[in-house]
């Protein structure tokens, strides 16, 4: 095939990558739902395997089932971002373990940048968690941990930009107005939600710019994919507690199983700000996994769990001595 035609045919799947990927038509909210666990389990969800179609792309498909980009991105290394290809088997990793942090209110973990929603009684899905994918501050703008409580909802807000966003856009040669009205170019998109957190207006709030939701890019605020914040904006009342944690190694048990799931560790905690993401360290996973094992009785595959560090791919997987399935070839579909 001449290459002038296979440049043509691979700027035809891009662009259709990117209208797939980059401008979905907002439907219903991307929430996965699960019924809380028992007391024998902090584990919800399953693993998907699904074949890519032509157009998709692992934005398109991770904002269709629930997942961000980063999410996306780990469990599929080997899969290209824009172009997947036709029937190319992609993970779907829709298997969590719950965050250490009392199952109330809204829990956002800010190492898999993920948010857990706990309707209480006489709310919709009560007694199911939700949980959606975020955007949190990057390494100069990160999102302080802590309790907080829901003070504020605003529809259609005007985003008023603090001095330090004015000052870094005007050094950019990109300066901002004092006043963003709203519409399409207003980046907190249609829903803010404001919390209590001292030393600053930190919010959970849409976006303009989608593509960003499951990165590190915002300045300290929860960003969420438009449909998402709606959903939640329309049913949490102000005095909703929010609970933000950073937890990069949860442990968890379903059944007899003792279950880890392993996340890189955020900039701030690298040594410098260039350096990528890292694993944790396994000291770090060895005390999270031992303060669960004093909920139940079990022993550790001391390698699995090394494994799981060394690769923090954000799957969770059993470390169970006594436990003959892999971490991998139990995901349904895997081979």
């Amino acid at each position: 095939m001449p290459h002038s035609t296979m440049r043509t045919g691979r700027w035809r799947r891009m662009m259709i990558a990117l209208a797939a990927g980059l401008w979905i038509v907002p439907g219903m909210a991307s929430a996965l739902v699960f019924p809380l666990p028992d007391g024998d389990s902090d584990i919800v969800g399953e693993v998907q395997v699904i074949p890519a179609k032509e157009e998709d792309t692992l934005l398109a498909l991770g904002r269709r089932h629930g997942v961000g980009y980063e999410e996306m991105r780990r469990a599929n290394p080997d899969v290209d971002v824009w172009l997947p290809g036709e029937g190319t088997p992609v993970t779907i990793p829709s298997r969590f373990i719950l965050p250490a942090a009392q199952r109330e209110g809204v829990v956002i973990n800010l190492a898999e940048m993920r948010l857990y929603y706990y309707p209480g009684e006489g709310q919709p899905n009560a007694g199911q968690v939700e949980t959606y994918p975020i955007s949190v501050g990057r390494m100069d703008w990160s999102t302080p941990l802590g309790e907080s409580q829901i003070t504020e909802k605003t529809e259609n807000p005007y985003w008023f930009p603090p001095e330090s966003i004015l000052t870094e856009r005007a050094a950019q040669g990109r300066p901002l107005p004092e006043a963003v009205p709203p519409g399409p170019d207003n980046p907190l998109g249609r829903h803010k939600i404001r919390l209590d957190i001292p030393g600053g207006a930190y919010l959970i709030h849409g976006t303009n710019e989608p593509r960003g939701i499951g990165m590190r890019v915002t300045h300290g605020c929860i960003r969420m994919f438009p449909e998402d914040v709606e959903s939640l904006f329309n049913r949490l009342p102000s005095g909703t507690r929010v609970n933000i944690v950073n937890q990069p190694v949860k442990a968890g048990w379903r059944g007899n199983e003792l279950w880890v799931e392993v996340h890189p560790i955020l900039p701030e905690e690298a040594e410098n700000a260039f350096d990528p993401l890292e694993p944790p360290s396994l000291e770090e996973a060895v005390l999270v996994v031992a303060r669960v094992l004093q909920q139940g009785e079990g022993r550790v595959d001391h390698e699995r769990l090394a494994a799981a560090v060394n690769t923090a791919d954000g799957l969770p997987g059993v470390i169970s001595r006594d436990e003959r399935i892999s971490r991998l070839s139990d995901f349904p579909g895997a081979q």
